[in-house]
């Protein structure tokens, strides 16, 4: 394949995969936008809507982990991809038919295990169709810049302006699962299956596994690779910053509302203007990383994300400079694709990309994702919704710290580094 048609072919992955995760991260996001909606109707509790986001959050976790490996063992990727793309879509429908909490509890953990390992498979193929210098970036750009752009700017405005002008928040589920549907057919047309980088990775034909036996197997290997000390420490801090993200998406609006004392609307703008953060802080993040190393924009961002949730609480002024002051922090995120995606990626070898992606995933899913929300929704119950977002920041702080012991991954920093000891 000459350059040109392999910059080309990048480009289009980046895109469509870009667009497949940024709307199953729309598809998860919609149900966090539309709680005050949901509260309303079926008269929730704090720890019913922590109960909402933590099944969703245990499938996810799950999956990403569990089929991220079957899939590594398998040794292909795309199949996987275009059935997450039919049943996310179709589980979207099923929230907006539920008549009451446990059939809408279902549908969102029908739709967890759909769309965990969603992320590390769209990595493992952007792992194989970038270069080394553009990894960091092509790796931000999808799981931020699109998830950012689809999920925390587009779909609070869009779900909000639904479920308030188009016929309420069932609609708004409706509509969230049409994007998938177009995407399986462009995906299924343009997007080809990533090559084993090594010949001797592809799976031999008699040792291809069932599900079952897979999780077994998945089980038994990822003692070892917590074994490696960066995916140790991407594992550890993965509860702490997962749970950050969640419990802002699942507290703030419902901090915004009830309160703050915002309107719906406003609320929905605050969260759109502060949803583009990750976009851009994965560009800049992910460029930096490039250059510079992995170690140091991880510390930087994971410490700035914990300003949003205290803004939320502490800052006494009006929406536009409350919006300002969360804008900067929320930037911070920018660094979640490294110590999800690229980190774990270059630490093992490439035949276990999606396996190690998915441990992390999983780990900071089970703890910050499943524990987190529901333990705090308790908790505001017995309290005030100040607790969940207290809870947030602390985490962040406690991601940053954990970032201060990773060792370095980047190629590039890492050959300066052994040319400059050499020529010493």
């Amino acid at each position: 394949m000459s350059d040109q048609k392999s910059l080309a072919y990048e480009i289009r992955v980046v895109l469509l995969l870009g667009l497949a995760y940024g709307f199953a991260f729309y598809d998860r996001q919609t149900m966090s936008f539309l709680s005050p909606f949901v509260v309303e109707d079926f008269g929730l509790s704090n720890a019913q809507v922590g109960l909402l986001g933590s099944g969703l959050s245990l499938t996810w976790a799950l999956g990403a982990c569990l089929i991220g490996y079957w899939s590594d063992k398998l040794g292909v990727r795309k199949p996987f991809l275009l059935c997450f793309l039919l049943i996310y879509s179709a589980c979207s429908v099923l929230s907006g038919l539920a008549p009451s909490f446990w059939p809408l509890f279902a549908s969102r953990v029908v739709m967890g295990a759909a769309e965990g390992p969603f992320l590390p498979i769209c990595l493992a193929f952007i792992a194989a169709a970038s270069p080394l210098k553009r990894r960091g970036l092509n790796s931000g750009i999808v799981q931020n810049v699109f998830g950012s752009l689809l999920g925390n700017a587009l779909a609070p405005i869009l779900v909000v302006w639904i479920a308030l002008h188009w016929g309420g928040w069932r609609n708004s589920f409706f509509l969230a699962g049409l994007p998938g549907l177009i995407l399986f057919f462009l995906v299924w047309k343009f997007v080809d299956e990533p090559p084993r980088l090594h010949a001797d990775d592809a799976p031999a034909g008699g040792s291809r596994k069932g599900l079952g036996a897979t999780i077994v197997s998945a089980l038994a290997e990822i003692g070892g690779m917590l074994k490696v000390r960066n995916i140790a420490l991407c594992a550890a801090m993965s509860p702490m910053l997962i749970g950050t993200l969640i419990l802002t998406s699942i507290f703030l609006p419902l901090q915004l509302t009830q309160v703050r004392g915002f309107s719906k609307d406003t609320m929905s703008y605050i969260m759109a203007i502060t949803g583009l953060c990750p976009a851009i802080g994965a560009v800049i993040i992910g460029m930096i990383s490039d250059r510079i190393g992995r170690k140091l924009p991880m510390i930087v961002g994971a410490t700035m994300t914990a300003f949003s949730p205290l803004a939320a609480i502490y800052f006494p002024g009006g929406w536009i400079p409350l919006t300002v002051i969360m804008f900067v922090s929320t930037l911070g995120v920018g660094m979640f694709p490294l110590y999800m995606g690229v980190v774990p990626g270059e630490s093992l070898k490439s035949s276990n990309i999606a396996a190690a992606m998915g441990v992390v995933v999983m780990i900071g899913e089970l703890a910050g994702g499943v524990v987190a929300p529901v333990v705090t929704g308790w908790m505001a119950d017995l309290s005030t919704l100040d607790t969940p977002l207290l809870v947030a920041a602390g985490m962040s702080f406690v991601g940053g710290f954990i970032c201060l012991f990773l060792k370095e991954t980047n190629p590039a920093v890492l050959a300066r580094r052994q040319a400059a000891a050499s020529a010493a």
